[in-house]
């Protein structure tokens, strides 16, 4: 058993969808941080290393695809995986959301094993 567990930073403004994205993830093996927003990511991303974000695209304050931008301009998100989790479906925002840096999407609800593979894809499937 692999003992370093992928660490991953969920944002969500949605306490419940936190707590879902977090009970998933940990079941799964993942070292799950969370935070209510993207200038609380920020901060959190600040003091911290992930292997993977997970960001809700309809958030107060700053949106997802602006914490996208934020991230990708710090030198230790350059290369980290960034999804979103969004209801929407439109070909236009993948285009915008891809512009900004993310990696890919999911539709909003979320499968949990749809997540859980879509995550251990990205990051190599190193959950302990």
């Amino acid at each position: 058993m692999n003992a370093i567990r992928s660490r991953i930073l969920a944002v969500d403004d949605s306490a419940s969808m936190r707590q879902i994205l977090a009970a998933v993830l940990d079941e799964a093996g993942y070292a799950v941080t969370t935070a209510r927003d993207g200038q609380d990511a920020l901060t959190v991303a600040a003091n911290g290393a992930f292997d993977l974000v997970l960001t809700d695209q309809h958030m107060p304050g700053m949106d997802g695809l602006s914490l996208i931008r934020a991230l990708r301009e710090l030198d230790t998100f350059a290369e980290v995986p960034i999804l979103v989790l969004t209801t929407e479906v439109d070909g236009a925002y993948k285009d915008a959301a891809r512009e900004a840096g993310a990696s890919g999407w999911l539709i909003k609800p979320v499968d949990p094993g749809t997540l859980v593979d879509v995550v251990g894809s990205l990051v190599g499937a190193q959950a302990a």
